[in-house]
């Protein structure tokens, strides 16, 4: 009895831990979303984007934010690698499942660990390269402010920075295209009726990643190279 307890226990424990990893991959994705509308504005210009970077730098509120933001991303980084040492730990059992109930893993689902280090190295560089890249200041209606339009050009000059940062990117997207309706998944969200539809959303905002993002870079490129 105390055996079944246990066991009961511990499968509560792990269902908590991946509803807490949904929820928290569910707000990573929205900050994905909001990250890529602000990065956009780089298409529209060097005053649209200098101005959005200076609105949420000057705002007292940011490192509340940022603080926030850290939380999100360590808990979600925590409990993937806890999750994935639990799952290895009972991996026999797990095969023996996955071949009896002729459930088979997608490339996505079978590379989330990897795919999402790649995201979280390629975070690190991303801050270390532009919030503490070169530093350069551009004047607007009497205002100076940081230029970060040109340190990102200049951090896109190097064929290197490119393709690290596409692959990643790359690697980004496909996390998401899994991570997004897993999260809906581990959260109840599972009628027969919406799953698809969630299934195929995941889907497309992986895609909107992968290029979005990716586009970055390349017109970075070209837009330094007049």
């Amino acid at each position: 009895m105390g055996s079944s307890c246990c066991k009961k226990k511990c499968s509560l424990n792990s269902v908590t831990k991946k509803q807490i990893m949904g929820i928290t991959g569910l707000l990573l994705c929205g900050f994905l979303l909001t990250h890529l509308a602000g990065n956009l504005l780089i298409f529209v210009g060097p005053e649209a984007f200098n101005k959005y970077s200076h609105a949420l730098i000057s705002n007292k509120a940011i490192y509340i934010a940022e603080a926030i933001l850290a939380a999100i991303f360590l808990s979600h980084i925590g409990l993937a690698i806890k999750l994935t040492m639990e799952n290895k730990a009972a991996r026999p059992e797990g095969y023996y499942m996955r071949k009896h109930s002729g459930r088979g893993s997608t490339f996505a689902s079978s590379t989330m660990p990897y795919t999402g280090m790649i995201g979280f190295v390629f975070l690190v560089l991303h801050i270390l390269g532009i919030k503490f890249g070169a530093y350069y200041e551009a004047t607007y209606d009497g205002v100076v402010i940081r230029d970060v339009y040109r340190t990102t050009i200049e951090l896109f000059q190097n064929p290197a920075n490119i393709a690290f940062y596409v692959l990643a990117v790359v690697a980004l997207g496909i996390h998401v295209s899994h991570g997004f309706w897993s999260a809906f998944q581990s959260l109840g969200f599972n009628h027969p009726k919406y799953m698809p539809k969630i299934k195929l959303v995941s889907k497309l905002f992986g895609l909107l990643v992968a290029v979005g993002f990716g586009a970055l870079p390349i017109v970075c490129y070209f837009l330094g190279a007049k």
